[in-house]
Formats: structure tokens, sequence, C-alpha cells
């Protein structure tokens, strides 16, 4: 979960002009970002194998 610091210092660097629906996208592309960050950092990855039989039904 992004912070209400990560939110107002994210906000910060987009332009003057930018549309509601871009920063909904902006926020949600920053979260997922952190939410894989924080994954990582825990640990909670898998290996080139794994992903490879994960994704297999995909990669046909």
């Amino acid at each position: 979960m992004l912070t209400k610091t990560q939110i107002i210092d994210s906000l910060s660097n987009l332009p003057e002009n930018v549309t509601i629906d871009q920063v909904i996208d902006h926020l949600v592309v920053v979260e997922k970002i952190q939410k894989g960050l924080n994954d990582s950092a825990e640990g909670k990855v898998y290996n080139k194998a794994e992903a490879k039989e994960k994704l297999k039904k995909w990669l046909k």
C-alpha cells in the first residue's frame, strides 16, 4: 500500500495539465511497482524455472 507521502511525491512529478484518468493510471502503476518491490524484498519471487512453468499455458 502506498503512503500518503508517496502519493503526494508521485503526483508532484506529474505535469500540471494531467487528467484525473491519468492520475489514477499513474497511481495504479506506482502501487503495483511498490508491491513488486515489497514482494521481492520478502523473497516472494519465482526463479526462472518456476516462472516458465507458471507461464507455460500462455507461452504456447
